[in-house]
């Protein structure tokens, strides 16, 4: 089995060590980097599968690299951990195109796994396929099979179930789906979501595997049942 790659990019040196540690005792290979300028260096002679990044970095930031990263590889798995706690921060990076964000100090068995559930959704996206229960979903033929029954949906309607079912029990806003699957400068007004959510919910009506529901006042969630 190939063993999974990780890369930290951290300039404190005794913080990267236990990352290093705790990530390597749960079967991982780690390679250490001080700051996004050396990060980018080993990206360009290793494979590597998910990065661990702080944002406070001398030579180049954590926002820098980020940005630097997703004009070249937009499905690299980013967790950003740094002390920066502010809304503003967090949302600078996952502007930037981070995958998830934590805090110093961090709860390392929480760290683990959020490392896990990045890498699994990475695979997801990899293999175009997703499984719940008995639905599977094949994002290059738009299709969604149930019970050896396929059918195919429109490509708005697919990519937003594709969205909600691959982080199950995250809630997006209305604005994060538009941006995301409509893009940010689409004409489209953003009820848009709810008349294609409602869709999605008379076909899937009768599907047990799942359920679409509403947070009221923030937006929709893929509930797995």
């Amino acid at each position: 089995m190939l063993t999974l790659k990780i890369l930290i990019i951290e300039d404190d040196y005794s913080l990267s060590q236990l990352y290093c540690i705790i990530l390597r005792q749960q079967g991982y290979e780690v390679i250490q980097a001080h700051n996004g300028e050396e990060a980018w260096e080993v990206l360009g002679k290793e494979h590597i599968d998910l990065i661990i990044t702080d944002i406070l970095m001398p030579v180049m930031n954590g926002y820098e690299f980020v940005e630097l990263l997703r004009k070249s590889n937009p499905m690299l798995p980013v967790l950003m951990i740094t002390a920066k706690d502010d809304f503003s921060s967090k949302s600078k990076g996952f502007s930037l195109g981070i995958d998830d964000y934590m805090t110093k100090p961090v709860i390392l068995d929480e760290m683990v796994l959020r490392v896990k559930a990045l890498l699994r959704r990475s695979h997801i996206v990899n293999d175009k396929k997703l499984s719940i229960n008995h639905t599977v979903l094949d994002h290059d033929a738009l299709t969604v099979t149930y019970q050896d029954t396929a059918f195919m949906l429109p490509q708005k309607e697919f990519h937003l179930l594709y969205k909600l079912l691959a982080y199950p029990n995250k809630i997006f806003t209305r604005i994060q789906l538009m941006d995301e699957i409509w893009g940010p400068d689409s004409d489209s007004d953003i009820q848009t979501i709810d008349v294609h959510i409602n869709r999605l919910r008379r076909r899937f009506q009768d599907n047990p595997d799942f359920e679409i529901v509403t947070v009221r006042g923030l937006g929709y969630k893929a509930v797995i049942k």
